[in-house]
This record gives structure tokens, sequence and C-alpha cells, in this order.
């Protein structure tokens, strides 16, 4: 281990790791050992930090809602400052990280593990909930008739789009869904 790892906070080196891990192999594929091993914590030291494993996958869904939420704002920026445009930009970014690789959504990688009622269930409705809210507030600001409809649609073809990467063709059904984004944009905000 690298002197740099040694010193960064155990807290931040075990969520990194299971950033890694998690997102790569399944939550449940990932045991309490291997986050311990490969962090480079003791098992002390990561139950002092994180009571329980959901406790960490907790936090590891909340960094990602940061991060998600975080590339998304930067790419509709990216588009510029219409509305609209912003809109389409996220599907823009979503071909560029299909392009270089994508292992699907977080999000709907854990919520397939976990029950109704389950914390990482929670977190996944309530982050989907939130980016949907703000979809819907570009779709507002781009003059959609119907931005409710427009937001649930866009949303729902991001979330298909990663999971779709998920499972074949990554560059293939981005390109897809930028295509039918588009079209989506153009009948909702004439």
């Amino acid at each position: 281990m690298s002197t740099a790892i040694e010193r960064r906070p155990a807290r931040e080196r075990i969520l990194d790791t299971a950033r890694e891990l998690f997102y790569a192999h399944g939550i449940h594929a990932v045991g309490v050992d291997r986050l311990i091993a490969e962090s480079g914590v003791a098992k002390a030291t990561l139950y002092k930090q994180f009571p329980s494993k959901d406790d960490v996958v907790a936090a590891y869904l909340r960094q990602m809602d940061d991060s998600w939420r975080r590339q998304l704002r930067s790419a509709a920026l990216a588009a510029g400052e219409d509305p609209r445009e912003q809109l389409f930009g996220l599907f823009v970014a979503m071909e560029q990280a299909a392009r270089a690789g994508t292992l699907g959504c977080a999000f709907i990688n854990a919520v397939a593990e976990y029950q109704p009622g389950s914390t990482a269930h929670a977190i996944t409705a309530e982050h989907k909930s939130t980016v949907r809210a703000w979809v819907r507030d570009l779709a507002a600001a781009a003059g959609a008739t119907d931005p409710d409809t427009l937001a649930y649609q866009l949303t729902l073809l991001i979330d298909g789009t990663l999971a779709a990467t998920r499972v074949e063709h990554a560059d293939v059904a981005a390109e897809a869904a930028t295509r039918a984004a588009r079209l989506l944009l153009d009948c909702a905000c004439p």
C-alpha cells in the first residue's frame, strides 16, 4: 500500500474501496472481510466508522448520489444556457460515458439486491425522486407543456439507458437514447 493511501482517513479509504467494489461486483458479492483487506484498515476500524455493512452501503449510496447529481449538473451546464439544450446535454454526456465504459447505474444495481423497505431501497427512491424533480425544473424552464411528464419520460430514458449499458453495447444504447431524447424534447417543448 502506498504512503499516500495510508495517510488518507480510514473512513475515506473504506468508502473509496466500497465504491469501487460495490459498483464493479455488486454489494452482496463483496464481504466485509474484502472491504477490510482492500481498504487496508483493521476490522475494529471499519466497525468504528460503520457499525454494520448496511451503514457502509448507505454511505456509499449517498456518496454516489452526490457524485451523480454533480455529473448531471455539469453535463447540463456544459450544454449552455438554454434549459432545453441542458436537458439534451445529459444524453450527450451519457454517450461519452458509454464510450468510456460504464457499469450502469449504481442505484439500479443496488436496488436489484434489496427489498422495498430497506435503507438501500429508500436511498435509491429518494435519489431518483430528487433527480426527477431537478429534470422537471429544467423541463419547465425549457417551456415544456407538461414538465412532469417530460421529466418522467427523460429520467426513464436515462435509467433505461444506464440499465442497458450494463448488459450490452453501451454506445448503441446511449446513441439511441440521445435520438429519443431529441424527439421527446422537440414534441414537449414547442
